[in-house]
């Protein structure tokens, strides 16, 4: 019997038709690729301090001195949070004391901000921060936003795979794309942050769905030497181009809510691409809709100028995976041996290392020198190059080599900013740019290398635990750029050293360059360094406590 490739063979590989899904599919992802990022401007925080109010009767000295100051990167700067009591000030303003010379200010007492607070506008005419006074003892509330966008991701990674398997991978990719522009149009009428914040959950839902639908939906219609470049490139560097778009966005738009409104404008361009992109006949056929799959390959063939004058294929014919009896596996196999063990617990220490490192670079630009929509066009800009390189790395360099390499630029460079002096700025964005580019392209190469290490009876299920450990990275990404108002470099140090660990951890894991997909537990290659024991066999197949020759050689790089 003839798989679904040899059956659509006849459409070639790289037809109009092809052409037509691989660039539809790929600019649906554009979105994706501000809608999550653009907190970077959406909760952005600018510079603040009290509000003096107008009818305090203030001298001009006193209202100058009114902010205590402190120590902010080695220099003294007003109080965000703190103002000298305002009814001790009024005193000493209508005694005709004049501050600092009559009066230690140092011995004031202090109070918060009563009345309010005053927010720069030299970046930002403004943001949820402004708008809600998410600062001082609220200035949590930011980063929650963004973590709590990232548990919508994490809901919707777990559910998008089941809602395309049972309705189908055309319908989930429009619906969750109408849901994530839909619910990111209504952002822009929040009354509250809690309103806000609960609609950028149902926000990240509908993105990660959208997102796996669409990438699952052009593996599906893609043949196999165009599915490679899909996944790695296509999507990837369509991505980025959402990304680059956010800044440009941004600089135009200062207002949030403005800036929202502008950002759905793409996702309800790309609904309109419902009448060109069709179902995956591949899904079509697994729930026995032979008629309706065989009418969208015969559009396909005409777009790409082929002549049919048979039936493309019989029912019959088809090998149907779903019919023929499978042995049932869980999550629990993903632990049932030693080496899956330690397969599954790196894989879920790496994910999670570099989705902290990519998020937390992304979601960090504000914090750099120099303008923030620059710093954040180049954060986009440098993805494309990382994923280039990857893409060539994966055709000609062991995976080891690949990702332990551009883990420890990402980090190594990323260790190396507190060293840079202080009046050499540029340097220090140039440097975190470079660990970007590492980790981006670790990011790429993570998901062929995890796929290549796990055996087809539980590689969906390694995907999604591995998937899941990433989520949980973005969700804590927010306050490890957070913990940057405590100690400038804090958070590089930290992202630093957990991807250079993460980077020699990744030297243990076995080589699946140019070998055979494991299909079995006993198959899948042995870690390094762990030492199995030794027991004979007579049926000729591999246990787990069993090295195979056959393993060890095509590993031994």
């Amino acid at each position: 019997m003839r798989d679904y490739d040899e059956v659509t063979a006849f459409l070639g590989e790289w037809g109009p038709f092809q052409r037509l899904i691989f660039f539809l599919l790929s600019a649906s992802i554009i979105p994706n690729g501000f809608n999550g990022l653009s907190a970077v401007f959406l909760t952005a925080t600018p510079e603040h301090h009290c509000r003096v109010p107008d009818s305090a009767n203030l001298s001009s000295a006193w209202r100058n001195h009114s902010l205590p100051l402190r120590l902010q990167d080695g220099r003294e700067v007003p109080h965000s949070c703190r103002r000298y009591k305002l009814a001790t000030l009024t005193n000493l303003s209508a005694l005709g004391l004049v501050p600092g010379r009559d009066v230690n200010l140092t011995e004031l007492e202090q109070e918060g901000c009563l009345d309010g607070w005053e927010f720069s506008q030299d970046v930002y005419q403004s943001t949820i921060v402004t708008e809600w006074n998410l600062v001082c003892e609220d200035d949590w509330k930011a980063p929650l936003t963004i973590s709590l966008f990232f548990v919508g991701v994490l809901v919707g990674s777990f559910i998008s795979g089941q809602l395309s398997d049972r309705f189908g991978r055309k319908n989930v990719l429009f619906v969750t794309m109408g849901m994530q522009t839909g619910f990111s149009f209504l952002q822009v009428f929040s009354t509250n942050y809690e309103m806000f914040t609960v609609l950028f959950i149902i926000v990240g839902m509908g993105q990660i769905s959208n997102y796996v639908a669409a990438f699952v939906l052009g593996t599906e219609i893609l043949g196999k030497s165009v599915r490679i470049i899909f996944s790695t490139l296509g999507v990837c560097i369509f991505y980025s181009f959402g990304y680059m778009l956010l800044p440009l966005f941004a600089y135009f738009i200062r207002d949030w809510r403005m800036l929202l409104l502008a950002l759905t404008v793409p996702g309800v361009l790309c609904l309109m691409f419902w009448w060109f992109i069709p179902e995956s006949p591949r899904w079509l056929i697994s729930q026995r809709r032979f008629n309706e799959a065989e009418t969208i390959l015969r559009k396909a063939a005409k777009i790409n100028g082929i002549a049919i004058t048979s039936a493309i294929f019989d029912p019959t014919e088809l090998q149907d995976l779903s019919s023929q009896n499978q042995p049932s596996h869980s999550v629990l196999d993903l632990l049932r041996t030693q080496n899956i063990r330690m397969v599954t617990i790196m894989s879920i220490i790496l994910w999670m290392t570099i989705s902290v490192g990519y998020f937390g670079l992304s979601l960090d630009t504000p914090n750099l020198h120099g303008d923030i929509y620059l710093n954040c066009f180049l954060s986009a800009v440098v993805e494309v190059p990382a994923y280039t390189v990857s893409w060539v790395l994966l055709q000609y360099v062991p995976r080891r080599y690949s990702m332990a390499t551009a883990l420890f630029l990402g980090g190594s460079v990323l260790l190396f900013l507190q060293l840079v002096p202080p009046d050499l700025s540029y340097v220090t964005t140039i440097l975190v740019m470079v660990g970007k580019f590492g980790i981006t392209a670790a990011f790429s190469m993570v998901y062929v290398y995890t796929a290549e290490l796990y055996p087809t009876v539980v590689r969906n299920m390694g995907m999604g635990v591995s998937s899941t450990a990433s989520r949980l990275g973005s969700i804590l990404s927010p306050y490890f750029v957070y913990l940057g108002a405590y100690d400038r470099f804090l958070p590089y140090i930290l992202m630093g050293s957990l991807t250079i660990l993460t980077a020699i951890l990744t030297l243990f894991l076995p080589e699946s360059f140019r070998t055979p997909l494991p299909d079995t537990i006993d198959q899948m290659l042995r870690v390094k360094g762990i030492k199995y024991r030794q027991s004979p066999s007579h049926t000729g197949v591999l246990k787990d406590e069993e090295e195979s020759p056959t393993i060890l050689k095509s590993t031994a790089f």
